[in-house]
């Protein structure tokens, strides 16, 4: 019986053999100096564009990480912890209030249960109306959510409503916040992981309160956190299967002091979006997610005031916390790098485009004869130099007798020319 020998050559075809066309441009002053200049004048507008857009956006950011520090009656906020930006109006003129806020002691509530908190209260001008859609966002900096511990940190079964059991869970991502252990009883959390034990938990009010009756006509400003999270999310998550007994909560979570029971039951995941938002990771350390949000109404000019709980501990990632209002424009957010990375990017080529042009009227380098670039042309070349290399050999040997050395070319060696 014989054996057919298996061999790794590979198969001659173009594509293995790299034998396929391809196209290599010829980079010519003629051919990259326009390129410079049609570049350059297509994003200096461009960015002009993006700027412009990004500065119509309405913009109010202050940061209460130290509002516990300010006691009963209401202190200015430091230059360094707010910025503004409204169109139309000077908002960083001394004409124009700064934010201010006051903290006192409060008692939290939700869930049916109670615990006690610091309430910051923010009081803060707005110069021009705000059209519609108003927005409101927590910002956080110096917060990871990029780290792959952290991201892995969760099990995707559990949030989809599956059963986990203990062990499950201690041998999936949720690693060190899996489990909880109470007279020698193991419960599993829920929901699990790193992910959902940071939630972002300080609470905002849901109205802007005017402080003088002059405001709004002396009416409140109403907001909603219902459907901001994006479409899709919810349908990532389902209800738990758990009996109340058999689970614990997070132990970040100041809302179940208690744990869970009838009256204070665990959140429905598929249906709170502000936890779907929070699971929604961002890539950089410093970012803003929605909290809530006003598609109805614009923002009138005056004085308000919004209540905070500060639940959530930032300084154990030496991070901050702050508040942001904001509007849109028809590209998004207020986001002026962009704009300023397009403008830079068309002045730079322009510039550059000048001085090559510039430096080859006055000074132009001699370039190659391009023909003898195509493979096609040099094979041809040494096709002919071979033939007339063998032709002259055998002239030479017939007048003169005497053995010729074969020549690089009659003995396959590639010519260089």
């Amino acid at each position: 019986m014989t054996t057919e020998k298996k061999s790794r050559r590979p198969v001659d075809s173009a594509f293995k053999q790299q034998r396929l066309r391809a196209c290599q441009p010829n980079l010519t002053p003629k051919t990259v100096l326009p390129v410079f200049l049609i570049v350059g004048i297509l994003f200096a507008p461009i960015g002009g564009l993006l700027l412009w857009a990004s500065d119509t956006v309405a913009e109010l950011i202050v940061d209460y990480t130290e509002c516990d520090k300010a006691g009963l009656e209401f202190v200015p906020v430091p230059t360094e912890s707010f910025t503004s930006n409204f169109p139309g109006s000077a908002g960083d003129d001394a004409s124009t209030p700064s934010p201010e806020y006051r903290s006192i002691q409060a008692v939290g509530s939700g869930n049916n249960v109670t615990w006690p908190t610091m309430r910051c209260t923010v009081k803060f001008h707005i110069p021009v109306k705000m059209k519609r859609p108003v927005f409101v966002f927590y910002r956080l900096t110096n917060f990871h959510q990029n780290h792959r511990q952290w991201i892995k940190s969760m099990d995707m079964r559990q949030l989809a409503g599956e059963r986990r059991s203990v062990e499950e869970l201690k041998a999936g991502g949720c690693d060190r916040l899996a489990v909880v252990e109470e007279n020698n009883v193991t419960y599993p959390i829920y929901p699990c992981g790193l992910m959902a034990n940071s939630m972002f938990n300080d609470s905002f009010g849901l109205a802007f309160k005017p402080f003088d009756a002059t405001t709004n006509d002396n009416k409140t400003y109403l907001l909603i956190d219902k459907g901001i999270a994006w479409d899709g999310d919810a349908s990532k998550y389902a209800k738990y299967s758990y009996e109340l007994s058999e689970i614990r909560p997070p132990p970040n979570w100041r809302n179940y002091p208690n744990g869970y029971s009838e009256a204070s039951p665990p959140i429905n995941v598929a249906e709170d979006e502000h936890f779907q938002v929070w699971m929604r990771t961002s890539g950089l350390p410093n970012f803003r997610k929605i909290y809530a949000k006003n598609e109805q109404d614009d923002l009138p000019v005056g004085t308000y005031t919004i209540d905070i709980d500060m639940n959530y501990n930032v300084t154990s990632f030496t991070g901050t916390k702050s508040i942001v209002i904001s509007t849109v424009s028809f590209m998004g957010g207020r986001n002026p790098f962009l704009g300023i990375a397009y403008v830079v990017v068309g002045v730079l080529c322009v510039v550059l485009g000048f001085l090559f042009v510039a430096r080859h009227l006055y000074k132009p380098r001699r370039l190659g004869d391009h023909t003898f670039v195509a493979w096609d042309n040099n094979h041809r070349l040494a096709k002919t130099i071979s033939s007339n290399s063998s032709n002259h050999r055998h002239d030479f040997e017939e007048s003169e007798g005497e053995a010729f050395p074969p020549s690089a070319t009659t003995t396959g060696a590639s010519a260089r020319y």
